[in-house]
């Protein structure tokens, strides 16, 4: 996966576990510290979420562990919408070392758009749709929820 790269981060020591390299839980806290920049590359932060009157939800975390990284190694995470459906939207993840470009986790995650009083799902509005369809090097797939 040769995604955008939206977020970098350095591995700081509570990130690691006793082995002293990155405990895997903290790459899903990575994954979603990527989607809240890739938000903001393509113009809608969680507050202008928020505003526009709905906010998502995570419904499904995907994630393989490649390789290791330690403490201080630099990271850079990639992030793309793969799919987007009427309410739901699937983006592909990738971390990867700085240093030498060592792939350490992929995966996917699924999120579902909510009214932001109810709960309840909704559409994703157009203009995000559209935001995403210019940022990325190719449009998501668009099939039913």
């Amino acid at each position: 996966m040769d995604l955008p790269v939206v977020w970098e981060n350095r591995v700081r020591f509570e990130e690691t576990d006793l082995q002293g390299v990155v405990f895997y839980g903290n790459y899903v806290t990575f994954q979603d510290e990527t989607f809240s920049a890739f938000l903001r590359a393509v113009g809608y932060s969680y507050k202008d979420v928020e505003s526009a009157g709905w906010d998502v939800h995570v419904v499904n975390v995907d994630m393989d562990y490649r390789g290791q990284a330690g403490f201080a190694d630099e990271l850079v995470h990639g992030y793309r919408i793969e799919r987007i459906g009427e309410s739901s939207m699937t983006g592909e993840y990738v971390a990867r070392r700085a240093e030498d470009d060592e792939l350490l986790a992929e995966g996917s995650v699924t999120h579902v758009a909510v009214d932001g009083e109810t709960g309840e799902p909704r559409r994703i509005p157009d203009d995000f749709r559209e935001a995403i369809a210019q940022f990325q090097d190719r449009p998501p797939e668009q099939p039913g929820d």
